[in-house]
């Protein structure tokens, strides 16, 4: 089996499916979409995802090529085709409540600040858009920061990463860039620090990806 994933270096989508397939020790081929250059919507792409977006996982097996788009259903793939490391807790009650935090994220708090989203308020009232991603970040924070504290061991859920944590980290590297103060949410900057300190997220994270540019032509 061979695996590509179509990625950006500071993508949070992309950045959860990196974690996935670190944390499950799966080596696969980086390719880089330059999302500033806009190469999402070249037809090349769309092909991939109609949605122009990434991450899109390109897995080829059996003589056979499949692309998995969306980062939920890519790691639910991962999960299911290589349950060791598993990223969902073994008990029901568990796998529930963990893919609910990645849904605080994923669908509660990420899409208010999408680059789409900043892009057209930006070209709408110039300077805005920050203000408007701060305060949806720290909304969506406020409430992932309760929902993590009832039921956190070293990480999100229990002692071991989940699907939780490849969403958490991803979340609050885009609260610091947006220059949001995380002094409220103790336990998430407790468990974010617990992940930092494993390989996988390291090799994840968007500053060791082949298309990140160096500290001085990044944007803000």
């Amino acid at each position: 089996m061979t695996l590509r994933l179509y990625s950006y270096w500071r993508s949070s989508s992309a950045w959860r499916v990196r974690l996935g397939l670190a944390l499950k020790g799966l080596a696969y081929e980086y390719r880089a979409v330059d999302l500033l250059a806009q190469e999402q919507f070249q037809a090349a792409h769309q092909a991939r995802n109609p949605m122009s977006q990434v991450p899109v996982l390109e897995v080829e097996e059996d003589g056979r090529t499949h692309l998995l788009v969306q980062s939920m259903a890519i790691l639910e793939w991962l999960e299911e085709r290589h349950p060791e490391p598993a990223l969902l807790p073994p008990d029901l009650w568990g796998r529930a409540r963990v893919r609910a935090l990645a849904e605080h994220v994923n669908s509660g708090t990420q899409p208010m600040q999408n680059a789409l989203v900043l892009r057209m308020l930006r070209e709408k009232v110039p300077g805005w858009d920050r203000e408007w991603a701060r305060f949806f970040i720290a909304r969506g924070l406020a409430a992932l920061e309760t929902a993590v504290r009832d039921g956190a061991g070293r990480f999100s859920h229990g002692d071991a990463p989940t699907l939780a944590d490849c969403y958490l980290v991803p979340q609050l590297y885009n609260a610091r860039r947006f220059g949001l103060d995380l002094e409220p949410y103790p336990t998430l900057r407790r468990v974010d620090e617990a992940c930092a300190a494993l390989a996988p997220f390291q090799a994840a994270h968007p500053d060791r990806q082949p298309d990140a540019p160096p500290p001085d032509r990044r944007t803000p």
